[in-house]
């Protein structure tokens, strides 16, 4: 079946930059028309023209805010077929007994709250337009838990969460709702997990990369960002009309 979004309208939050730019820029080549939002304004717009979408500046983890973002789709577009839940942070690199609560706070706030926040708003306008699909991006972390990174696995835990208990709630309306799960993603939101790996650790940036992600690959490789745009492409599309509630893994065989 086809991967083609004509006639769709779709939303990407965190869509200015990394992967969220490439889900948007894939979903704009295939017809779609596409919003990303994002709380850099100045990012955003760069990022939408780029790519040929629209850009609407909002903070996914705050209600007024996406209350605010949806009336502007509403006036902009006409309603709503796909979103990307693809705003988040990496949160604290810490361990449990030394976590600051404000970031372990922080990282629950972008990832679970924005997450849900997000779909709130989003199903009622999909249940008006006969259907939707949902597409929420978890993370490889989000199967496993990962040493000094129990912010971020508990956010991408409870993502996968969220993702089957929707599934089950908005199937009668044709809404169907999936996670992505990729492994280490090429890009500036990695290189900061590495920085601040360096700093907590005290090993060279080059074995960190070498030991804990590409040899950890049977691809023995990074994941590029238009391979995790190539996968919610497909689960957005009707390619994957009868998938609901699953996880896709996006890793490069990462043990």
């Amino acid at each position: 079946m086809s991967t083609s979004l004509a006639g769709k309208v779709a939303l990407v939050t965190g869509g200015g930059t990394g992967i969220g730019e490439a889900i948007a820029a894939a979903f704009v080549q295939a017809g779609a028309e596409v919003v990303v939002c994002g709380r850099s304004a100045e990012r955003l717009a760069a990022s939408a023209a780029r790519i040929g979408a629209h850009a609407i500046a909002a903070d996914a983890a705050d209600e007024a805010a996406v209350q605010g973002l949806f009336a502007q789709l509403d006036e902009r577009c006409g309603g709503l077929d796909i979103l990307v839940n693809n705003a988040g942070i990496t949160g604290p690199v810490a361990r449990a007994e030394e976590m600051e609560l404000a970031a372990w706070d922080a990282t629950m706030a972008s990832n679970v709250r924005g997450t849900i926040l997000c779909i709130k708003y989003a199903v009622p306008r999909m249940r008006r337009r006969g259907g939707g699909s949902i597409v929420n991006m978890s993370s490889l972390m989000g199967l496993r838990g990962y040493p000094a990174r129990s912010a971020y696995t508990a956010s991408k835990f409870a993502v996968l969460g969220i993702t089957e208990a929707v599934a089950q709630e908005v199937g009668v309306d044709n809404i169907r709702v999936n996670a992505l799960c990729p492994g280490a993603v090429n890009g500036d939101l990695m290189q900061r997990v590495i920085a601040a790996r360096v700093q907590a650790e005290g090993r060279p940036a080059e074995e960190i990369i070498r030991v804990n992600y590409t040899e950890k690959a049977a691809l023995r490789r990074w994941v590029e960002p238009e391979e995790v745009a190539a996968a919610a492409l497909f689960l957005a599309s009707a390619a994957a009309a009868s998938i609901t509630g699953e996880r896709l893994r996006v890793d490069a065989g990462r043990m």
